[in-house]
């Protein structure tokens, strides 16, 4: 079973638990306190109890017994570290202001702050990361945050999709039925959907100087950094594709977003 076997396994069980009766409720709630004391004697024993939380089902479970060996505002902040990487491809960061009774309060900053592809952001990456490392945190808000469209509201968690493997600067796969441009920059990596907005050509064959993203047909150039403005003309931009560190040193990407 892997984290998303576990987290419909977890959904179905809360749908069963709405329509169960109190004998049923009952009982669960006795197996839930059987088991919890069970998992408290085993985090007793273990060496280094932090270990047990990198495992999400695991991290889970001390959560709902209430013996998750870190703090919540360390687990926002982890997730927040972890989402870095696609504010930056929109030149923007976060900032964590209150972690308070279940809610965080955040400000976008820079060019994130109030504009079109703030409500994918904050509903596709930050949102995300948060409740993977956090799932106890019950509200999340976000001070520059425009309000979400209704297709981003309704997109499920699901919309992740494994990415490829990128040996190199510069990567062009189909993942989903689309293509996507990947490029990596140092430590971080960005993707964007593979189509010139210029010329409407594809970018299997374009470029990469720098940081500088040129389009092999009409010449056009775009910075990756920077949500891929384009350079030439600043009322083009590349298509950005939320993208986020799956863990194991690989990408995930919600196709279901354009930013």
């Amino acid at each position: 079973m892997n984290d998303q076997d576990a987290r419909e396994l977890v959904a179905r069980i809360d749908a069963m638990l709405d329509r169960a009766d109190d004998g049923c409720t009952e009982l669960v709630a006795a197996l839930l306190e059987l088991y919890g004391e069970g998992l408290a004697r085993v985090v007793a024993r273990v060496p280094d109890p932090a270990a047990l939380a990198d495992d999400e089902l695991i991290a889970h479970l001390l959560l709902l017994h209430g013996l998750h060996p870190r703090p919540v505002e360390a687990r926002v902040r982890d997730a927040l570290d972890e989402v870095r990487p696609y504010l930056d491809s929109h030149g923007g960061d976060v900032e964590l202001l209150a972690v308070d009774e279940g809610a965080v309060r955040l400000r976008l900053q820079g060019s994130c702050k109030g504009c079109p592809s703030s409500a994918a952001t904050l509903k596709l990456a930050i949102e995300d990361a948060i409740r993977k490392h956090a799932p106890d945190v019950e509200e999340i808000e976000a001070d520059g945050a425009i309000k979400p469209p209704p297709d981003l509201v309704a997109l499920p968690m699901a919309s992740w999709t494994p990415g490829p493997q990128l040996p190199g600067e510069l990567t062009v796969d189909e993942v989903g039925g689309e293509r996507i441009l990947f490029a990596r920059l140092h430590a971080s990596t960005y993707a964007y959907r593979a189509r010139c907005p210029a010329c409407g050509g594809s970018l299997d064959d374009a470029t990469l100087a720098g940081a500088e993203l040129v389009c092999a047909a009409c010449g056009h150039r775009y910075d990756v950094r920077v949500a891929g403005r384009c350079v030439d003309d600043a009322a083009l931009h590349l298509d950005p594709v939320p993208l986020l560190s799956d863990g194991n040193g690989g990408v995930k990407v919600a196709l279901g977003a354009h930013a």
